[in-house]
């Protein structure tokens, strides 16, 4: 029987996978061109971002020599030939602003950022379904209207904020983690030093996804509770503990894993924000800096990157859902 179960739904997922592939590759070419054009219609001279306050003594014939260079004189449509041509051969280009190759400026970056988001993301999941079911198990308690104000309340609170507060607290105030950095000042970077420093990003970034989480987790328990199926197990004399986390639970989990593959662009742009304030060294300072330079090649790189992790967690998401439930059809 399992086997039966098991291969249509795989192949529905092999479909889904191939499909989304499909559909990706004409959203990353968008999303590149955009940004490209964009970046063309910025007033800013990217000759100025890269040479400094260098520009005011450098002599004219440097400058030109410079914008020769780095093809700033071509146009916008031949700089993005350029780029993509390069991507075609697995070369991202050179970035203007960090003069270091686009793709070992990705690869240094890059993995802090994973951290951050990945701890991130279990706090916000770990909150949410911890509160979000207590919330709907007490409904109408006092434990419900506290979990439910707080997060309505906290729902137009963006990252920033909650970010300054948390240094303000816990940094500044209270003394119990270290303001911003990877590490402490001329420290290497060992497991110590990297956790102390990831604790106060990673929270506030995961409990700034948090209220609408809480919100939906507690919204569909509650629906989940009223079906016929659970009542059938309170017929039955189950606990209630059982009936909520047996019976309840796992229905009210599905629309909780679409919802998280929903999540992932506010989960980007969080991560950005955070990683600003705190100065944490991912991807975030990159992002400020190529599109303060003008930077073609590491904007075009970084939003391209941004995109295919919305897409990738999105796809995540679906596929989570089509192998968990029997009765979701896989239709891309």
């Amino acid at each position: 029987m399992s086997t039966l179960v098991r291969g249509p739904r795989g192949r529905e997922v092999g479909l889904l996978v191939a499909r989304r592939l499909v559909f990706a590759v004409p959203v990353l070419v968008v999303v590149a061109v955009g940004v490209f054009l964009l970046a063309a219609a910025s007033p800013f001279d990217p000759i100025y971002q890269y040479y400094g306050v260098d520009v005011f003594t450098a002599t004219a014939e440097d400058i030109a020599a410079t914008r020769a260079r780095l093809g700033l004189d071509d146009s916008v449509l031949t700089q993005l030939g350029r780029w993509l041509a390069g991507v075609a051969s697995g070369d991202l280009g050179v970035s203007r602003s960090f003069r270091l190759p686009v793709g070992q400026v990705i690869a240094e970056r890059l993995p802090w950022t994973l951290l951050l988001v990945s701890v991130a993301l279990v706090v916000a999941v770990v909150l949410a379904l911890v509160a979000g079911v207590l919330a709907a198990w007490r409904h109408g308690g006092l434990f419900d209207r506290v979990v439910t104000g707080i997060g309505h309340a906290m729902e137009g609170i963006p990252p920033f904020v909650l970010a300054l507060v948390a240094i303000a607290v816990f940094s500044l105030g209270l003394g119990w983690l270290p303001v911003a950095g990877l590490t402490d000042a001329g420290a290497p970077a060992t497991f110590d030093q990297v956790a102390r420093h990831l604790v106060l990003p990673a929270l506030v970034l995961g409990v700034s996804q948090t209220p609408w989480l809480i919100l939906h987790v507690r919204g569909s328990l509650l629906g989940a509770l009223g079906q016929d199926h659970v009542a059938g197990a309170r017929a039955r004399g189950l606990t209630e503990s059982t009936v909520v986390l047996r019976h309840a639970l796992p229905t009210a989990l599905l629309p909780f894993v679409t919802l998280m593959g929903t999540r992932i662009p506010e989960l980007v742009t969080g991560a950005v924000l955070v990683e600003t304030v705190f100065s944490w060294p991912g991807i975030a300072e990159a992002v400020v800096t190529a599109a303060l330079a003008v930077d073609f090649p590491m904007l075009a790189a970084l939003s391209v990157l941004a995109t295919a992790a919305v897409l990738v967690g999105s796809l995540a998401a679906d596929v989570a859902v089509v192998l968990a439930d029997p009765r979701v059809v896989a239709d891309g």
